[in-house]
């Protein structure tokens, strides 16, 4: 099965009535551990088959292959042509709205490239290697998307250029949204994981019948950095910039997890596509 637009289109209407790094190597390995508690039986056993030659069959332990490309000299060309995949830098003011070609240009964008990399991943005719380095793609692009400042905006470089003072050091508030505030929990990736499974189920926001849902996810990310108090106005990080705000990434990492497990369900479990077309 290809997993084209018109599985994409399915997968909105699943979604709608289901309850530099983004996130870093602790926040896409949390993402991972979601989506794999929530595959079905075919999709797991799908993920296995084509991990088996990087002897693991956890999501885990790929999420964060796509940002190790840049650290692998043998992989510099690969890491040319996708490192502007991790992102999206909106153009048009507040209101986030996506326009492929304003935003988007020769699909150079977090968006474009999880409709390529799902169509490549749910492609049975397409070759084992291709289908596996899609996976892991997709999986490490599905919580990229979920980062909000991984779908800011252009004049800051997506909070790059936003210097804040946190815990008494400089950075910039696209690092605090990595993975500095998701440190402040003081845990592990599988802690971490374990604290967000437990908690009651998350409702996502129903999904819109647009041509694909990823447009959809970075539009809301985009959303969250227009928010109030987002932009700490003073540039200081403080305690309770913290309380507010982990609350919001903590339910990002969530969502990431539930929309990945779908993501992956549909291109990877026939029955599970079909069952969305009935």
């Amino acid at each position: 099965m290809r997993f084209t637009r018109r599985a994409a289109t399915a997968l909105s209407a699943c979604l709608s009535i289901a309850p530099a790094h983004a996130w870093g190597p602790l926040g896409h390995r949390v993402v991972a551990e979601l989506a794999q508690q929530r595959l079905s039986p075919a999709a797991e056993a799908e993920v296995e088959r084509l991990l088996a030659p990087e002897h693991t069959k956890s999501l885990a332990d790929i999420a964060n292959w796509p940002d190790q490309l840049q650290d692998d000299p043998a992989m510099a060309t690969l890491w040319k042509h996708t490192r502007s995949q991790h992102y999206i830098n909106f153009h048009g003011g507040s209101a986030c709205a996506y326009v492929p070609p304003r935003d988007c240009r020769n699909g150079r964008c977090v968006v474009a490239a999880l409709e390529h990399d799902v169509d490549v991943l749910g492609d049975q005719g397409k070759p084992a290697s291709a289908r596996r380095q899609a996976l892991k793609f997709v999986v490490h692009f599905v919580g990229d998307i979920h980062q909000p400042l991984h779908a800011g905006y252009r004049a800051d470089k997506g909070g790059n250029t936003y210097q804040v003072q946190f815990e008494g050091n400089g950075t910039n508030l696209h690092k605090v949204w990595d993975s500095r505030l998701l440190y402040t929990r003081h845990l592990d990736w599988p802690a971490y994981a374990q604290r967000l499974d437990s908690a009651a189920p998350v409702k996502l926001l129903p999904i819109a019948p647009l041509d694909n849902p990823y447009a959809q996810w970075a539009e809301e990310s985009c959303r969250i950095t227009a928010e109030p108090g987002f932009y700490p106005p003073n540039h200081r990080i403080t305690p309770a910039y913290v309380d507010t705000w982990l609350p919001v990434a903590d339910r990002r990492l969530r969502e990431a997890g539930r929309r990945l497990a779908q993501v992956l369900n549909l291109a990877l479990d026939p029955a599970t596509a079909m069952a969305t077309k009935h």
